[in-house]
């Protein structure tokens, strides 16, 4: 049963002895951080953080919720990744009817994919404190995380924007600056949705576009907000996929979207295409400063809230952070849709280190000169996968999330000059080491066994292993052994 808002997750989470209570009173300027970045540094990640004191605000703060591989199978509801996997690869096994017969059997398992659809109700816990004149941002807990940060930043907004060309929802995260009492940075970078919104709408009017921001939901329709979804696919379809219950909506005050109704705190507004602002420094997920840039501003018209509202929120920095679990969740989710574009895709794994978008490694069932390198270019021509900075294909047996055993493989395997490959194109644009904003090199390795149709020509040598009859031998040893 889908987790009804934050509220039944926290619920969940200290029940599972997942949750720890801070009744210190604590600031959200840089000391939070602080906190959070020791507790989310021990091994698995240590525990959520709800702050019951707040210097200078009333509502407590939640972070850390999704900051282990714990916590994540408890927020989607699984024993482990495969079960969403599963679901996933379910999904895509789907084949379009032929026949009557066909269509026929096919109505129940439609009608259950139907049931996930958002579900518009008319009003919900997120209207119990509608504020359409007297109200500031400056309320909010709202963290200064880093010590050469511009200011305090929004950083687990869900964003909602609409497409202005087929009108369809778009959810997405991007930190948000706050500038003063009303006014707050839309940090939506070049290539992401939102920012896309942005630019068809100034292309189309100068009028102000309309953006609303959900500040804590359950833990699902949160996470959705960052999944790497291809453009116009409704993020809270997939969350309602996710949760095998549908998302309930409900319509701002001041303008027509819809945000979830079971949201903690709601920023209703709009960016204005003449209106641009400086945003940063801010401490990153690179766990370098990215530097200041023009973002356009987000005007607030309204705060709708819960009576209590809990602020839910995030500290990136250097890894393991709490987004790196997220990004661990995303990777499995994901793998069978890649693995329908790409059957000969065995696993494929982004280290933490590797801050999403520096390092892929992947593992393949060779079949023909040159399939690692197709496997590279594949990655780079694949939405937010074209960003991937350095790109290691192995052979199928490879475990690819053993750092060890990668390094061991790849170093022995290659000639560098033969199999690594350069190429030029987009680059995420926190990637600060790149010759241009937004525009740099990548490279791949090609670790796999090269073969006589690649022009090698030497023996290639087999791998060191012992014979599993020794290994049962001293398997039944082992104990008397006393090692």
């Amino acid at each position: 049963m889908a987790y009804d808002d934050l509220r039944d997750f926290i619920k969940a989470l200290e029940k599972a002895g997942e949750l720890k209570r801070i009744s210190v009173e604590i600031s959200p300027v840089l000391e939070i951080t602080e906190i959070v970045d020791r507790v989310c540094k021990r091994s698995q990640g240590g525990p959520a953080l709800l702050f019951e004191k707040v210097k200078g605000h009333s509502m407590p703060v939640l972070i850390n919720a999704l900051g282990s591989r714990r916590r994540m199978e408890i927020a989607l509801e699984v024993n482990g990744y495969k079960e969403i996997a599963d679901r996933v690869t379910e999904l895509l096994d789907f084949k379009s009817p032929q026949g009557f017969i066909e269509k026929i059997k096919m109505l129940p398992k439609l009608a259950e994919l139907g049931r996930f659809f958002p579900k518009i109700v008319r009003s919900g816990a997120c209207k119990e404190i509608i504020q359409k004149d007297n109200f500031s941002l400056f309320d909010l807990p709202v963290l200064k995380c880093w010590p050469d940060d511009g200011g305090r930043f929004i950083t687990l907004p869900m964003v909602f924007s609409r497409n202005p060309i087929t009108g369809k929802r778009n959810c997405g995260m991007y930190r948000m600056q706050v500038l003063d009492e009303k006014t707050t940075a839309m940090h939506w970078q070049l290539h992401k949705h939102g920012a896309s919104h942005f630019r068809e709408h100034s292309k189309r009017s100068k009028d102000p576009m309309p953006v609303a921001v959900a500040i804590g939901s359950d833990p699902i329709t949160t996470f959705a907000a960052t999944l790497p979804l291809p453009d116009d696919l409704d993020e809270m379809l997939f969350a309602g996929f996710l949760r095998s219950s549908p998302v309930e909506m409900v319509k701002c005050e001041t303008n027509d979207l819809e945000v979830p109704a079971s949201a903690e705190i709601v920023l209703e507004g709009y960016v204005d295409p003449n209106d641009m602002r400086t945003e940063g420094p801010f401490g990153d997920h690179t766990g370098f400063y990215t530097p200041r840039e023009p973002y356009p501003a987000f005007h607030v018209t309204a705060i709708t809230r819960r009576r209590d509202p809990i602020y839910s929120t995030i500290v990136v920095g250097r890894p393991p952070m709490e987004d790196c679990y997220m990004g661990e969740a995303i990777e499995h989710i994901f793998l069978p849709l890649f693995q329908r574009q790409f059957p000969e895709v065995v696993d494929m794994h982004m280290p933490f280190e590797g801050i999403f978008h520096n390092l892929m490694i992947i593992s393949i069932r060779k079949s023909y000169p040159g399939h690692a390198r197709k496997i590279m270019n594949a990655v780079w021509s694949l939405g937010q996968a074209m960003f991937t900075k350095c790109i290691v294909v192995v052979d199928e047996h490879v475990p690819v999330r053993d750092p060890g055993y990668v390094l061991w493989y790849a170093l022995n395997n290659i000639d560098p000059e033969r199999d690594i490959q350069f190429t030029m194109g987009p680059i995420d644009v926190l990637d600060h080491a790149s010759r241009l904003f937004g525009y740099g090199s990548k490279m791949g390795i090609d670790a796999t066994r090269k073969t006589a149709s690649e022009g090698f020509t030497r023996d290639w040598p087999d791998q060191i292993e012992m014979s599993e009859e020794i290994k049962k031998l001293v398997d039944s040893k082992w104990s008397d052994l006393r090692l």
